[in-house]
């Protein structure tokens, strides 16, 4: 009966140990990825983040990690991607101290180095008077001026405020023009362009639209 209860207490010591190898292996695994170095976002991949706005949201999924990195490129480099979503992170307070000020500040850097994503996203702030006063009027450079860059988000705000009658009836003509050439594979941007062309069209005279159409736009 000895040797018995000995077997026994040999196959409980031993599946212990197995257990305890596990765990420690299963720990040491979980502390390596939560560990691993979060690869910094290229210029490419991050103007993508933006244009989809997920880039707030990927930072927090990162575990603010990179918050370093972005600052020295914001900052330091002056990165116009990177001065945008610094700022942006500001503004929203996401992995840093809020400050709306701030963050203005460094998403203006953006727009003025020529950022499509900053201006659109600043022309929508005005628009909308998010974070500063709503301003309509305001808003229309910066959607012209991304609009023009071929931003397909701002040619379609331009278009509607200019249907609200913001702006100048001067601007129809660029802002049919741009609608005319803009490409997408959203399905909901293409009918809303379309509708927003027709609208224009009944503003604007015959011979103007059809000059809109044979002028092709570049960007």
């Amino acid at each position: 009966m000895r040797r018995g209860g000995r077997t026994v207490i040999r196959r409980h010591k031993l599946a212990a140990l197995i257990c305890t190898a596990l765990l420690s292996w299963s720990s040491a695994s979980q502390a390596k990825e939560i560990s691993a170095p979060i690869p910094i976002y290229s210029e490419n991949e991050l103007i993508n983040l933006i244009e989809q706005n997920t880039h707030l949201a990927r930072v927090k999924a990162d575990n603010c990690q990179l918050v370093e990195d972005i600052m020295a490129r914001a900052t330091r480099i002056s990165l116009p991607a990177y001065e945008f979503l610094y700022g942006d992170m500001l503004a929203w307070g996401v992995c840093v101290q809020q400050d709306v000020e701030l963050g203005l500040y460094y998403m203006e850097n953006a727009a003025h180095q020529g950022l499509p994503v900053a201006l659109e996203q600043l022309g929508r702030y005005y628009s909308r008077g998010t974070f500063v006063q709503q301003d309509k009027e305001r808003a229309i450079p910066y959607f012209r001026e991304a609009a023009s860059m071929g931003n397909i988000d701002a040619r379609i705000q331009l278009a509607e405020l200019l249907l609200r009658d913001y702006g100048s009836p001067l601007d129809y003509e660029d802002a049919y023009r741009w609608l005319y050439n803009s490409i997408t594979p959203d399905n909901r941007k293409h009918k809303r362009i379309s509708m927003l062309r027709l609208g224009l069209e009944q503003r604007m005279p015959q011979n103007i639209i059809a000059r809109a159409k044979r002028r092709t736009t570049f960007w």
